[in-house]
């Protein structure tokens, strides 16, 4: 399925046999603290926003990727965790999975 163009159209349609719905696509948001991440990425110690794209059942399977995917690289999330349900970017896999993670720290 990856490399098929119009994957986001045969997900929308039920073409794709997925336990994922063109719904089950979110953006999860985290308020925490960065201790020390993993080399492959860079944000400076101190209070932060993680943020990251999910293939999930539901809004709380997301909320639970960020705080254990930000737990394995270095990020404790420490405060609410907002979901939003967004447009995706990479079609899904059989197993729930995020991508794109991002941080913007603030004092």
């Amino acid at each position: 399925m990856e490399d098929d163009r119009d994957w986001k159209l045969k997900l929308r349609y039920g073409k794709v046999k997925t336990p994922y719905t063109h719904y089950t696509h979110y953006t999860a948001i985290g308020d925490g603290v960065i201790e020390e991440l993993n080399q492959e990425y860079e944000c400076p110690k101190g209070k932060a926003f993680m943020s990251i794209k999910t293939w999930a059942t539901d809004t709380e399977e997301s909320a639970d990727m960020l705080r254990v995917i930000g737990n394995q690289i270095g990020f404790k999330a420490s405060g609410k965790v907002e979901i939003y349900v967004t447009e995706a970017e990479q079609p899904p896999k059989e197993n729930p999975f995020g991508y794109d993670i991002k941080f913007t720290p603030y004092d």
